[in-house]
C-alpha cells in the first residue's frame, strides 16, 4: 500500500465514529407545544405581614425592614444605615409601638364594673 492511500482512507468517516442524533419523527403542533408549556408561568409570591413592623415579607424568613423573626431580633438593621436613615427608621418603629400599645389598651377584657358603667 502506498502512503497516499493511507492518508485518503483516514479522512473517510467510519460508521462506528458517527454519533447518532435525536431527530423527531413527526412535527409537534402548536397546540401540543402550548399544552406542554401550560404550567410554565410566573406566580405571585405569597407574602405575610410582619407582626413587629407590619411590612410585607416572605413567610418563614427574617423581616428585611425590622430584622425580627418570631419575635426575636436576628439582624440589627439599624447598624448598616446612615445617621439620617437611622433616625427615620427609629421614628417609624416608635410610632408603630405606640399604635400597638393603644390597641392593647382598647382590647382589654371588660369587667362587670366597666360593663355596669356603660
Amino acid at each position: 500500500m502506498s502512503p497516499k492511500a493511507n492518508r485518503n482512507n483516514s479522512r473517510v468517516p467510519r460508521p462506528y465514529l458517527v454519533i447518532p442524533m435525536g431527530v423527531p419523527k413527526q412535527r409537534h403542533t402548536k397546540s401540543r407545544r402550548n399544552k406542554r408549556r401550560m404550567h410554565l408561568f410566573v406566580r405571585m409570591p405569597s407574602l405575610v405581614s410582619c407582626p413587629k413592623c407590619g411590612k410585607p415579607r416572605f413567610p418563614h424568613t427574617v423581616c428585611p425592614n425590622c430584622g425580627y423573626y418570631k419575635g426575636i431580633e436576628v439582624i440589627d438593621v439599624l447598624k448598616k444605615l446612615t445617621k439620617k436613615e437611622k433616625k427615620k427608621r427609629e421614628k417609624e418603629m416608635k410610632a408603630k409601638e405606640g399604635e400597638e400599645k393603644k390597641e392593647a389598651k382598647e382590647t382589654k377584657p371588660l369587667t362587670w364594673e366597666r360593663l355596669s358603667k356603660k
